[in-house]
């Protein structure tokens, strides 16, 4: 019998899967609420930025990724993007 323990913490993590590697490197993040698998050195650098700077607002802000809302958390993430200035 295989039952789940309810009085268990759930956990988040995000997870970043770059796809735009051509240089043979391959490159891998990972931290506790987080992992980034992948891309080219600039979009495995941007997507981790991006996430670590997402946790630490989220933080200020006295929540985590178990807690948050999940459209606070993309917006979150857009704004914490370093490139989104220029794509706009």
């Amino acid at each position: 019998m295989n039952k789940k323990d309810h009085s268990a913490k759930a956990r988040a993590h995000l997870v970043g899967l770059g796809l735009d590697h051509d240089d043979g490197h391959k490159r891998i993040t990972r931290a506790k609420q987080f992992s980034i698998v992948g891309g080219s050195e600039a979009t495995h650098s941007r997507m981790t930025e991006t996430v670590i700077k997402t946790i630490e607002t989220l933080d200020r802000k006295g929540k985590s990724l178990e807690t948050v809302e999940k459209e606070e958390l993309l917006d979150t993430l857009s704004n914490n993007d370093p490139e989104a200035d220029k794509e706009n």
